[in-house]
């Protein structure tokens, strides 16, 4: 369950809203987290707090395919972000690093900076104000995904889950 406060913005926020190209000299978290949408709010890396939830409208994440935009989001604390669309690449690109996204229009149109939001990825629902919201729910490997914290560490969960060398140390499970 996510729960968290919102911070609203546009559409077609690009990566270099998300973390400026000036800050990409380094992969370091805590270093991209301290510029989160700098170039978008000034002061929202200052203000945002761990849990919190970006909201947007359509086409977020577009511009370049740097893997550093969801990294800040991610490493900042942002719990989700939720918005009425978003740029391919970046949705890849959340979902390896392990953070939740969601794609709802009718969700995302109804989120104002300050309001407080409840998402429960795994039933599908979300809740703001006296407001409840159906939301697509990921599928199995994706929410696999992020519930390892991602890609890489849910490769590595599955590793050794097949035991030393890849191999599949429980055939009876049909873990393939």
């Amino acid at each position: 369950m996510i729960e968290g406060k919102v911070w609203k913005f546009g559409d077609d926020v690009n990566t270099d809203e998300i973390i400026p190209a000036r800050y990409l000299n380094t992969s370091d978290p805590e270093e991209l987290a301290a510029h989160v949408m700098e170039d978008a709010d000034a002061d929202f890396a200052a203000r945002a707090e761990k849990g919190d939830v970006i909201a947007a409208g359509k086409n977020f994440g577009c511009g370049s395919s740097r893997e550093h935009a969801p990294v800040a989001i991610k490493a900042a604390g942002i719990a989700c972000v939720v918005a009425e669309s978003f740029a391919r690449i970046f949705f890849r690109n959340a979902v390896n690093i392990g953070l939740p996204i969601v794609e709802s229009p009718e969700l995302a149109r109804s989120l104002e900076t300050g309001m407080a939001v409840k998402i429960d990825l795994a039933a599908g629902k979300a809740g703001a104000g006296e407001k409840s919201y159906e939301i697509s729910r990921y599928p199995e490997e994706l929410q696999a995904i992020i519930d390892a914290g991602g890609l890489v560490k849910r490769t590595m969960e599955r590793i050794t889950d097949k035991g030393q060398g890849g191999r599949d140390t429980h055939p009876e499970k049909g873990n393939g």
